[in-house]
Formats: C-alpha cells, structure tokens, sequence
C-alpha cells in the first residue's frame, strides 16, 4: 500500500520515542511535562518513508498505564504495530495490556522490537528473546518478526526499517472508495487559520473544499485546507496523517473522540449492538456493568447489556448491547475496546454489528437469530434484514448506511434481491426508494381494505382523502412519498388515484337505488327551473332529502358535472347555462358591452342571478369586466367558441 500508519506500543520507558526519533529524526515528546517526565503523555507523530517508496506516518502512543486512553485514541487507526520490549526488562504489565489492545482490535500486521541490547549480554538477551516467544502464542502477532535494536549504537536500526518495508507490502489499503470517515485525535488552533484536527484517514478521500459533517454533533463545517506529512496538499487520501484546517468552527466544537465524515454518511447513537470477548486474564462481567468504551479515539461510559445471560465469564464471546451515556457514531466491523469503570484496566472488546441499535428484549432467540445474521449474512442477507424488519421506506444509501455496506455492495444486493423478488423498487424524483416485498404486500392489503370499507360506506365519494390515508396509515411517511408508493401501487393494478383521493381501481361512484331516484328528481327540478333555480335547501325539501346524505349527493353531483356551481348559493344545471352562455354570446357579438341591467332583461330574471351569472362567466373566460359592464374575452370576440 502507498499510504500506511504504523503504532507503537509497550511498557513506559522501553524506549518507543528514542526508537521513533532514531528512525525519522523526530522527537514525539512536545509537551514540557513530557520533557522533564521523561515519558510521553500525549500522543506523537512523525514521518516515514520506507525503502520501497511507501511514505508511512508513525504514532508513538504513551506507555504509562495512567496514559493508556491516550494510547487507545492512537492506536485505532493503525495498519501496523512496533510492540517495543526493552531486552534489559523483558515483558511488563503494560506490555500485556497493550498486547491485550492489540488483539481486541486484530492489528494483523506487526514487528516486535527488542531495545536497549547495549545493555544486556547475549545469554540474557537469549532469555529474553525465549520469554517473548511465549508471550507472542496465540496472540496476533505470534509469528511475527523480531528484531533487535539500539538506538544508542545505532545497532539493528537498518534491519529494523527494512523489516517493516517487507511487512508493510502485507498489509491491506485503506478503502480510498468508501465515504469520509476521520476520528480527531487531536485539535488546536492556529493564528491566522482558526481549527486544525488531526487523524488518521480510516476510509475515503478528502479534498479542499469539502463539507463535513463533525459527528456526533452534526455540525456542519468545510474543508479550508490539507496537510499530510506536514506539507499542504489539494487531496488527502485513506491511510494517511491528515491535518483538516475547518471553517466556522471552534476548538471546542471538534473535541477528540469527533468524527470528521461526510455529510449524512453517520448516524449519532445511543446503543450498539456488537460481539463482545472478554479477556482471560480478569474477572466475570456482570450483566449491567459499567464501563469505559474506547471507539476510535473517543473514550465513553457504558453500560453492557448482555442479551443471552446475566454473567459472562473470562474469555468468553457473546452477544451484547452497549448502552452509552453519550451518543457515538460508528460502522458495522468497527473494532473497540472496554476497560473496567474503576480501577481502570483493560477487561474486552469486540467488533460493532449494529451501529444504530434499537433497544432489544433479553433472553429472546428472535433477538439473537437477528443479530447473527447482522454479523454474519450476506450483504443480501443484511439488507433484506433492514428491509424487513419495519415499515418503512429506504434509499439505497441508507440501506448501505444501515447495514454497513459500501454503495457498490449495497447496488448490487439490492438488483439481487429484485431480482428474487424479495423487494419492491419505488421510483422517486431523483433516487429510488426500496421497501420488502412483504411490507408492500401488507401495505397493499390495508389499503385495499380500508377502501373497500370506506367506498360500501360512502358510495358517491371519489376516493378517501391521500391525506388522510397516509395520517391513518403511513404516519411514518412524508406527503411525497405517499405519492411515490400510491403510484406505485396504481402501476401494480392495487388502486386508482385522483388528484385529492385514491380509491380502487374498479370503483366508479353511483347511488343505490334510493338515492337514484332523489338525483333523478334533484337534476329534474334543476333542469325545469331554467333561469331561476331554487337554493340547494329548498330542492332538497321538494325532493324529501335530508341529513347528510344532501351533502353527499351535492357533492357527487358537482364531481360528475351534473350540478355546476355558479356561486356559494346558487347551482344551475348545465343546460340551461349553456342557453345563458350563448345568449350572452349572441348579444356582446352584436354590441360593445352588457350591463348586470341588460343581462337581467336579457335573460329575463332577476338581478339575485343576473350579477353571480355575470362573475361566473368572468371566471369562466366567457367575458371580462370592463368599467361596469362586461366584454367578450379576447377569443371570442368574432366567433363563439363554447
């Protein structure tokens, strides 16, 4: 790989730092307290480049056990262990717990230094070099190579880099592919710049100019410059040391344990569903045990729910819940470790299965079937899991989001499970939304009964309200994508939807046989009564309607056209308001203009008609209103044009 970060770790005073600066000339120690200490408090760093042109940033963490927070907010990100074993000590306790960290987050890749060889003669060293052999069985870097070294003499220091030149040809890249995802380990402010926040690049690629979000804030922020190396650079790439100089932000709104990752690619959590071991070397963990989380380079509290038992004992493996005191962020596979509330020492870790948990019930198989398959399905597996487990409908980068998956992953799945047809695809504006096969079927199915209950108990309506319909049964769906699932749904032969309402496909509205007859006589009167029609009450009267079935027929006779209404109290029917209409067409074709006089005369009625006769071809764009009299609308003016 071309961009790598190598670790250190070991006991305090093993020599890490003196090794650091007699590889890259640099000292890590910055601080004065490290300076008169003697030991490294905060984290270092310094540049390497290996003999095969591999240009690798190294982490020189502290070795102190008060300090080993410190260690694990550096270690996270590694490619590439140096375990340093002073040859004048051998194996120390931190030495072990670093080693323990070491195997909680897989570092597979790694070269065990011995130091300080002018200080021991070669029948010691053979002990010491037999006592780390043992110490390296079963571990992740049992088999590793060892070399010897003295930064005093310089002694070993050149097999040393060619060493880690031939291990770091092993070791994997860093997706450059997948979306931005920067843990702060460090932050500062420089004058003239504002924020700079550093970290190792675990995945993606950053580019000046950039927007961020900082999680789990979710404060929003852009990229104003890069470094990598110490040099300024337009891209930064994953696997590298990047100093992020941020816009509109403060030191205090980018504390270590942030995040810096593109724009809605995180999700804040308060609960992780994840495999947790707990190392041999401590005592059992109590179901509810506090704990210290340590997750990329934040250190949270947490509670451990243990989800299949009340006790987990020394070196087991199970699955759990980590219910945390403040909200998080992570990725599915996101390595972590946890250290005991107080005294404070490493006691486990694990991997995360679910980043974004919802709160589970204990003792439950469904629970633990879920999470297997969350831990180890098929990509199809995972996303049809998502897909069928609420009722809801996801994009495909949400999916990706959720199960874990790169978008090219979650693109091919989801054609997969199409293809199966174990999912339905819902065209949208611009992305396509995905929902289980099974979940659309029971959308389907409630809808299709809700209407046919609704049409038997309303049979002049057009359809049940969209709104409505998605408050009763969509809640969890926005306006629009109720339409996307409606016209989706009318694609597939389920409904037909209208402009306002949605009923089914093979439903026209009509009236039963009583209320047949009530329209039949309403449409006579209308049409009988010519120029002068009665008010809505007093047809309903001559009829013998009442209650709310009125309403329901006036608003079944307006839909259908045979009713058409000239004003809030007046209804005409369409016959004789298309002898009105032609007869004031008739009569501006022959002169300049109709007063609401003339048309009154005209028409032989009453000024109560004559004038809302008058407004109502204005709307119409019959006439237009000139003055206090009327005119043909531009159109019309030759011809009519009904």
């Amino acid at each position: 790989m071309d961009n790598l970060i190598i670790g250190t770790a070991g006991h305090v005073d093993h020599g890490k730092t003196m090794l650091v600066k007699a590889l890259t000339g640099v000292d890590t120690d910055r601080l004065k307290e490290e300076k008169e200490r003697g030991i490294s408090i905060e984290l270092g760093f310094a540049p390497l480049t290996l003999p095969g042109g591999r240009r690798a940033g190294i982490v020189d963490v502290p070795g102190h056990e008060r300090f080993i927070k410190n260690m694990l907010a550096g270690v996270g990100g590694i490619d590439l262990v140096l375990l340093v074993i002073a040859a004048d000590e051998g194996v120390m306790p931190q030495t072990k717990e670093h080693m323990d960290i070491i195997n909680l987050l897989q570092v597979e890749r790694g070269v065990v230094v011995l130091t300080k060889i002018d200080l021991v003669d070669e029948e010691w060293l053979a002990l010491v070099r037999e006592e780390v052999a043992g110490f390296l069985k079963g571990t992740t870097l049992e088999g590793a190579p060892v070399v010897e070294v003295s930064t005093i003499t310089g002694q070993g220091l050149d097999e040393l880099v060619r060493t880690i030149d031939r291990v770091a040809a092993e070791v994997r890249p860093k997706p450059a592919t997948g979306q931005v995802r920067l843990p702060v380990d460090r932050v500062f402010s420089v004058t003239g710049f504002g924020t700079v926040a550093t970290g190792t690049l675990w995945s993606g690629v950053m580019k000046t100019g950039d927007l961020l979000d900082i999680m789990p804030a979710g404060i929003s922020t852009r990229i104003r410059s890069l470094q990598v190396h110490g040099a300024r650079v337009e891209e930064a790439r994953a696997g590298q040391r990047v100093a992020v100089n941020l816009t509109g932000v403060e030191v205090e709104d980018v504390p270590r344990g942030s995040v810096l990752a593109a724009p809605g690619s995180l999700l804040p959590s308060h609960r992780l569903d994840v495999r947790l071991l707990l190392i041999p070397e401590t005592r059992p963990l109590k179901h509810r045990a506090r704990v210290r989380l340590h997750l990329g380079t934040a250190e949270i509290l947490a509670r451990v729910v243990l989800l299949d038992r009340d006790e987990l004992s020394p070196g087991e493996k199970t699955l759990a819940q980590l219910e945390l005191e403040e909200p998080a962020v992570a990725a599915r596979g996101d390595r972590f470790v946890i250290r005991s509330y107080s005294p404070m020492h490493t006691i486990g870790g694990g991997s995360v299965i679910d980043p974004v948990a919802r709160k589970h019930r204990r003792m439950r198989e469904e629970v633990i079937r879920s999470l297997l398959t969350r831990e180890k399905g098929t990509p199809e597996e995972l996303l049809f899991q998502q897909l069928d487990s609420r009722p809801a409908l996801f994009t495909a980068a949400e999916l990706a989001r959720a199960a874990g998956l790169s978008e090219d992953e979650a693109g091919k799945a989801l054609s997969s499970l199409s293809a199966g047809g174990k999912m339905r695809e819902i065209p949208a504006e611009k992305q396509s939304y995905f929902v289980s096969r099974r979940v659309y079927g029971e959308w389907g199915e409630a809808v299709r009964q809700l209407l046919q209950d609704y049409h038997r108990e309303f049979p002049l309506r057009e359809g049940f309200p969209k709104e409505e319909l998605r408050s009763r049964k969509f809640p969890q769906l926005n306006s629009k994508q109720l339409q996307f699932i409606l016209a989706a749904m009318e694609k597939d032969g389920l409904v037909r939807v209208h402009a306002q309402d949605v009923s089914l496909p093979d439903f026209s509205p009509r009236p039963g046989p009583a209320q047949e007859r009530q329209v039949n006589g309403l449409l006579q009167l209308y049409r009988e009564s010519g120029y002068q029609p009665p008010s809505w009450s007093e047809a309903c009267r001559q009829v013998g309607l009442t209650g709310p079935q009125a309403g329901e027929i006036l608003q079944y006779l307006l839909r259908q056209g045979a009713l058409i209404r000239v004003s809030d109290e007046i209804l005409f029917h369409p016959v004789p308001l298309q002898d009105l209409r032609k007869s004031l067409v008739d009569f501006l074709q022959e002169r300049e203009g109709i007063s609401v006089g003339e048309a009154r005369d005209l028409w032989q009625t009453s000024r109560k008609y004559a004038l809302p006769l008058l407004e109502y071809f204005d709307r119409e764009r019959v006439t237009r209103r000139v003055g206090d009299k009327r005119v043909l609308a531009r159109g019309l003016e030759q011809k009519d044009r009904p």
